[in-house]
């Protein structure tokens, strides 16, 4: 079986479309294709974007071109015009769940975030950690249970804050940052690039120079 047919069939498996971090999981599995590779994943990720078999329903995600009609359907009819932006908001932390999946890390989304949709499931059922661990104080806890996503390391504390950002305030998100400012943690705001002018600005202010260091964008 050639490698870009292990990907179609990867694909086929999981209904006509699939994450990338899916694709990295499932198509290896398949064992009648051999990957003779040490970078797979890049070239899961260059059959899909060369291929005509394939077509990006959106960043991350990717759908069989014959499928094209269901898969859209599928997707539009989970997305109503008044739900768009925590449709999107909700797939951006789906995005990075995975990514921190794939880093070997446990990863963690707020309760009120769980039943969300990602990738026409929930958001719950990709992310590891089995709980919220408790790694330092109560007052510092309150706001770390509100981050859009983390990852914790092996020993439960937390190697990596997000918060997404899609249309919320930028400021809001740097203020919780400030309270990790005593951990060895990255912190990062995920945006679009147009953004990034607003959050240069915000970071620049007197109270946020504790964690300047801290937080990417």
């Amino acid at each position: 079986m050639k490698q870009y047919e292990a990907v179609l069939k990867a694909m086929q498996q999981n209904g006509g479309y699939a994450t990338l971090g899916q694709l990295y999981q499932s198509v290896p599995k398949i064992t009648d294709c051999k990957w003779k590779t040490k970078t797979p994943f890049a070239s899961i990720r260059r059959i899909v974007q060369t291929h005509d078999e394939f077509f990006k329903v959106r960043p991350g995600l990717w759908a069989l071109a014959a499928e094209k009609e269901k898969v859209m359907r599928l997707f539009s009819g989970e997305k109503a015009p008044e739900n768009e932006k925590e449709y999107t908001h909700s797939f951006f932390q789906g995005l990075l769940v995975e990514i921190g999946n794939l880093k070997g890390f446990e990863t963690l989304v707020p309760p009120q975030d769980k039943n969300k949709p990602f990738a026409h499931l929930k958001l719950g059922e990709f992310t590891t950690a089995p709980e919220f661990y408790a790694f330092t104080y109560d007052i510092v806890l309150r706001q770390a249970q509100t981050v859009d996503v983390i990852w914790f390391n092996q020993r439960h504390y937390p190697n990596s804050f997000f918060e997404v950002e899609h249309s919320t305030d930028i400021h809001r998100s740097l203020l919780k940052f400030v309270e990790f400012q005593d951990f060895r943690v990255n912190c990062y705001i995920v945006a679009d690039n147009q953004r990034r002018a607003e959050f240069d600005s915000k970071l620049a202010l007197t109270a946020f120079t504790p964690i300047k260091s801290l937080v990417k964008f």
